[in-house]
């Protein structure tokens, strides 16, 4: 059966656009598979392995071909623990509100606990290979301001580094429904909203 992972990174229960159209898209994808199931990780109530002491040293001795003493192989499966719930989803729906141009701490440092050498990717002399290939990643990207409004290429670092990381990953199938202008006034922010929703709803639907 098919299995959906949706990453949620909006502390903001009430009123977020990100959660409101990632709902729309996963309630559409529940319709078309009924059998399928659903995981929810927020990163806001999850804890989150620190990447740092056993964890670190696991990762440089993993590197160097040691062998990891018992304290860092409990930190490396804590890891896989959390990159494993990657590994099982068909589809990975991120909900990510825009924080200064970029994303919310907390889902940064889920992406930098888990994006580890043959847990999300590994690398040969033929280079990076990312280990999710085959997946579809579905990015809700949701903002305040218009970003064509700035120099997209000189102030997204939203957008452009959740493709970035999906495509290290090894995903090539990436989808990326936005709602912006949301602080522009109630108007702009209902139409953007229902925009996005219907837009997360028709993806769904062919997903």
């Amino acid at each position: 059966m098919p299995h959906l992972l949706y990453v949620e990174s909006s502390p903001r229960k009430q009123r977020s656009a990100s959660i409101e159209v990632a709902h729309a898209f996963i309630d559409a994808w529940k319709a078309r598979h009924p059998d399928g199931t659903v995981d929810t990780l927020d990163v806001w109530n999850t804890p989150l392995p620190e990447f740092d002491g056993d964890a670190l040293d696991a990762k440089y001795a993993g590197l160097a071909g040691q062998a990891l003493t018992p304290s860092q192989q409990a930190a490396w499966d804590g890891i896989r623990a959390i990159a494993d719930r990657f590994h099982k989803a068909d589809v990975i729906v991120i909900g990510v509100p825009m924080w200064n141009f970029g994303i919310p701490y907390k889902l940064k440092h889920l992406i930098d606990a888990i994006s580890q050498k043959d847990v999300l990717f590994t690398f040969d002399e033929r280079g990076l290979n990312g280990l999710l290939g085959g997946r579809r990643l579905v990015i809700v990207a949701a903002r305040g301001i218009g970003l064509d409004d700035f120099p997209r290429a000189q102030f997204d670092f939203q957008e452009s580094y959740m493709t970035a990381w999906g495509k290290m990953v090894g995903i090539t199938d990436i989808e990326i429904i936005a709602a912006e202008k949301l602080l522009y006034g109630p108007d702009a922010d209902t139409a953007s909203r229902a925009a996005a929703r219907d837009a997360a709803a028709t993806l769904a639907r062919r997903s």
